[in-house]
């Protein structure tokens, strides 16, 4: 799911409220943004217009063209995901990572076809920013670095070892500047993403 929260009287619309209001629960004395409650619009998916995506690339939300987003309709919690690719055609695949928002996004032809939250890299050890592809692909790795720690289903895309992989998503965890998913939808991912599609990591809704 992309969180982009897309403002502006233009956009207020049931799409753009889908984006925003898909944000993940955590515990916390107030919640950390306001979120309108709309109605949901029927249907697996939100097509968006032509203003949207214009709008989304003026703001630097979005470098690239995005014709469906998956109409989550609840809140996404700690282990969750959304995958759905039913009547997508075939196409480019990209994935967009949102650290602010803990939540990961693939794409297909343009179309959202996966949604998860995640778990990013602890402050001393921090998730880079920017556009990756992906170098290699590892459905049983074990990381040499932390004393073969389990990292199922990996996509690589630095050298120095981060990747995305499967994951226990819980509250509480971190990572050593990987990206965790649910392990189910790591698989799911890693089937569909192959070397050399492009990985973009951002953070405060923005590329470094």
């Amino acid at each position: 799911m992309l969180a982009l929260g897309l403002a502006g009287a233009a956009l207020a619309t049931a799409a753009a409220a889908a984006w925003s209001t898909r944000i993940i629960e955590r515990p916390q004395p107030k919640p950390a943004v306001h979120v309108v409650h709309a109605p949901r619009p029927a249907g697996d998916r939100i097509f968006l217009t032509e203003a949207q995506i214009i709008q989304a690339k003026a703001t630097g939300v979005l470098d690239r063209d995005v014709k469906s987003v998956l109409n989550v309709r609840d809140r996404m919690t700690y282990g969750d995901y959304v995958w759905n690719e039913r009547n997508v055609p075939r196409g480019p695949v990209w994935v967009r990572v949102d650290l602010k928002k803990q939540i990961l996004s693939v794409f297909r032809a343009g179309h959202e076809i996966g949604t998860a939250v995640i778990l990013y890299g602890a402050d001393e050890k921090e998730t880079p920013v920017g556009t990756f592809p992906v170098l290699a692909k590892s459905r049983d790795y074990a990381s040499r670095t932390y004393g073969n720690a389990p990292m199922p289903f990996s996509l690589h895309l630095t050298r120095d070892g981060v990747a995305i992989h499967g994951s226990e998503v819980r509250w509480g965890r971190a990572t050593h500047g990987c990206v965790g998913v649910p392990v189910k939808f790591a698989e799911k991912l890693f089937g569909a993403v192959s070397k050399g599609d492009e990985v973009v990591i951002v953070s405060r809704g923005r590329a470094a």
